[in-house]
């Protein structure tokens, strides 16, 4: 997803943060699986 996509993504999700892993293309949540894990389960626990 382009960076102005993702941009504006997180502005209409309250609470979110918006993370964004260099050099990493769609498969990016596996590129950088050990830094996004966490952070989801953070975003998504009660």
């Amino acid at each position: 997803m382009p960076s102005v996509l993702s941009e504006d993504l997180h502005r209409r999700i309250k609470g979110s943060e918006l993370i964004i892993y260099p050099d990493s293309g769609h498969g990016g949540i596996f590129q950088h699986h050990t830094r996004f894990a966490p952070a989801v389960v953070e975003f998504l626990a009660p």
